[in-house]
């Protein structure tokens, strides 16, 4: 089991290459079996589609900042609320996307991420997707 420690720097170190654009960083903090799962369409993905998904919400989205992050500690886990903002590269808006992250951890690894926001804001996130 990973230290409450050891799953601070983990949570700061995954959302640290989100607003970096460092996928395959971010990739690395998943279990290989990891899975991910958003309220939006209650789909699991796996860690190489979640690259994917990533991977593009980084090219459309630039000056990508966590703001207001909130991190909870748990045994074998931990959740973090935050504002995702950044610049939609299409039409140079600013954007925020509210979001609560509640993820699992074994081993340094996260192994379960279901990830809620507000289906209103991801279209707008999305708009040119």
């Amino acid at each position: 089991m990973s230290s409450p420690d050891e799953i601070k720097a983990l949570a700061q170190r995954f959302f640290d290459c989100v607003e970096a654009g460092d996928i395959d960083g971010l990739v690395d903090c998943y279990a290989p079996d990891a899975e991910i799962w958003h309220n939006t369409d209650e789909l699991i993905q796996g860690p190489q589609d979640n690259r994917k998904v990533l991977a593009g919400m980084v090219t459309r989205i630039v000056d990508r900042l966590y703001d207001d992050r909130r991190v909870e500690i748990f045994p074998g886990g931990f959740v973090q609320q935050h504002v995702l903002r950044g610049t939609r590269v299409q039409d140079g808006v600013r954007v925020h996307l509210p979001a609560c992250v509640i993820c699992a951890v074994a081993n340094g690894k996260i192994t379960r991420l279901d990830e809620y926001f507000d289906s209103a804001r991801v279209a707008d996130f999305r708009k040119y997707a």
